[in-house]
């Protein structure tokens, strides 16, 4: 996922903690809010409870491949987190990929 698409700021992560409308799974959160440009970013946070860092990245990967996927078919204009719990550890692709995609319809910012 290009730079342009992340949030990395910790001023950014703040910010759709308080202002983010926020979406519950039992593998995940997704807080989305509204940005003022012509493109989403997008955020994942994995904690160190989740395992170490081989767990923690091989989460974040999975988790930027499904979103990367299903970016064509998002709205502009929204920051969105995805927060990992402990559950989506060790979860096929396909499934986290339909999970997000629910998160993403319950939010409104899917397309069809």
């Amino acid at each position: 996922m290009q730079s342009r698409y992340r949030l990395t700021r910790s001023q950014d992560f703040d910010r759709m903690r308080h202002e983010g409308r926020g979406f519950s799974h039992r593998w995940m959160l997704l807080s989305c809010a509204p940005n003022s440009l012509d493109h989403n970013r997008y955020g994942f946070v994995v904690s160190k409870r989740l395992g170490g860092a081989v767990v923690r990245n091989r989460t974040k990967r999975v988790l930027r491949e499904a979103v990367r996927a299903l970016h064509p078919r998002l709205h502009v204009g929204y920051d969105v987190v995805i927060v990992a719990r402990s559950a989506s550890v060790g979860k096929p692709f396909d499934e986290i990929t339909r999970t997000i995609n629910e998160l993403f319809h319950q939010a409104g910012v899917l397309d069809g």
